[in-house]
């Protein structure tokens, strides 16, 4: 009886596998869909759209008592976790237009610090001392990445800026995190995912409207591209880490989540010939250094 309860002792391992290599493709993903000339935003929404579009059948059948039965207080948090996805996607979209994928992917996947730093000055969770490590020296990573674009970089990019709106995609993510965990604690998954993928669309959808970016007229590579980017990275992405939460610990999949900006960086040398600078691989490892330590560390004070 147990074996139809239990997933074999390997398969959590595999499934998250599958997972990182899906994300791991969300940036090289993006820049392509930016070669075949959809806008950021139009990306941002197609994504997210397509994504909540495909779950719906699923969601209404899998979770339809849940949704019937949904409070105000759960649509106002699903509001809340689409507004901070939306602008997740928006701004770390965006930074692919200025700077590395390498480095975009490592500064957006710094969310486990915003989040320890939130924690202390909202609520006075001081963070043990191999949490602290970790933030300042994936802190002092960042400034790295930040010093060693802005001295390499290319005629007409602008890896600052780049930077920058990478840093506000994580920063948005973690609200999203926040606020996803409080709506996600009483309710299935299909159905939490449903409502905070369906409230980022729309919020996308009323900014590509008030910014004037259509979302047609496109070539049908950039839209098979954005349907690769709904179907890979984002549904088989994050619902294999998702469902590995129940099987292995939150600390395992933070660490496993590091590398998702390893793997975007070799399929960014790979596909584009993005390599390394000196001293943004410095920061590139400090950063990921110090993330792990403060996964470590938050694990502990579990």
């Amino acid at each position: 009886m147990s074996s139809h309860r239990f997933p074999p002792r390997w398969l959590p391992f595999v499934v998250l596998g599958i997972g990182l290599m899906a994300i791991s493709f969300g940036a090289i993903l993006a820049r392509l869909a930016q070669g075949h000339g959809l806008p950021s935003l139009a990306i941002a929404a197609l994504r997210l759209g397509l994504a909540a579009l495909i779950i719906t059948p699923f969601a209404l059948w899998q979770s339809r008592r849940a949704l019937a039965s949904i409070s105000r207080r759960q649509i106002l948090l699903a509001l809340g976790a689409g507004f901070f996805l939306a602008l997740h996607f928006g701004t770390w979209i965006s930074s692919l237009e200025y700077t590395s994928v390498a480095s975009s992917t490592a500064l957006v996947t710094t969310n486990l610090l915003w989040i320890g730093i939130a924690s202390f000055v909202l609520f006075g969770e001081k963070p043990g001392r191999v949490m602290a490590c970790g933030l300042v020296i994936s802190l002092a990573g960042s400034a790295l990445i930040f010093w060693s674009d802005s001295r390499t970089s290319a005629p007409g990019s602008n890896p600052f800026l780049g930077n920058i709106l990478a840093l506000v995609g994580s920063w948005c993510f973690s609200a999203y995190l926040l606020i996803g965990r409080r709506l996600r604690a009483d309710m299935p998954l299909p159905a939490y995912i449903w409502l905070a993928y369906g409230a980022g669309a729309l919020f996308l959808l009323i900014g590509c409207a008030g910014a004037g970016v259509p979302l047609a007229g496109y070539t049908v590579p950039a839209y098979l591209v954005a349907l690769g980017m709904a179907l890979g990275p984002q549904l088989l992405g994050h619902s294999a880490y998702n469902w590995s939460l129940r099987h292995v610990s939150p600390t395992f999949v933070a660490v496993v989540t590091l590398g998702e900006p390893v793997g975007s960086a070799m399929l960014a040398w790979m596909i584009f010939g993005e390599a390394f600078a000196q001293w943004q691989a410095a920061g590139f490892v400090m950063l990921l250094a110090g993330i792990y330590l403060a996964a470590i560390g938050e694990g502990r004070q579990r």
